[in-house]
């Protein structure tokens, strides 16, 4: 009888620090419109509520793009997407995670926590996002370049929420 190996799973966490922004301003963004991530993250044009409560555990959005593939010559446009389940929510903490359910990108697990943080020493004028997962591989992608995705897409997370406070209404 042969031994099964089980792969290893990918585990880590990428951060983002706004130094003038609190921690009060940046976590409703994140948490009371869970579906509108599309606003925040470069790589998603469309997310909505497919089921559930807006701010209740068990919700579940949709997020998608839309891409064109060159590869083999065909510009055919294509949906990339996944449904995503909220699962916890601390909102004194100011901490959610979620998880990847249906999706055509390849993910058999992926879970993940959001958590706005007060910057230490900032008297509470900035703070820091920060992005926890562990996942199984996903066929394509090396642990590295899946980590550097994750930092580049909170970093134009971070400046677009920035912008957005800063912005008058």
């Amino acid at each position: 009888m042969g031994e099964e190996t089980k792969a290893e799973l990918w585990e880590g966490k990428v951060s983002v620090k706004l130094i003038d922004t609190k921690a009060e301003n940046v976590w409703p963004l994140l948490f009371q419109d869970f579906c509108s991530i599309h606003k925040w993250l470069p790589s998603v044009d469309k997310c909505y509520k497919v089921e559930g409560v807006h701010g209740q555990p068990g919700l579940v959005r949709y997020c998608g793009t839309t891409r064109t593939s060159s590869s083999g010559g065909s510009d055919e446009p294509f949906t990339l997407w996944c449904h995503e389940k909220l699962l916890e929510i601390d909102e004194t903490q100011r901490w959610l995670s979620y998880e990847i359910m249906e999706n055509n990108l390849g993910f058999k697990m992926y879970r993940a926590t959001l958590k706005v943080v007060p910057l230490e020493g900032c008297d509470e004028k900035g703070c820091e996002i920060k992005w926890l997962f562990v996942a199984e591989p996903v066929e394509g992608w090396k642990f590295e370049d899946f980590v550097s995705y994750l930092e580049s897409s909170l970093q134009v997370m971070g400046k677009r929420m920035e912008k957005a406070l800063q912005s008058p209404n």
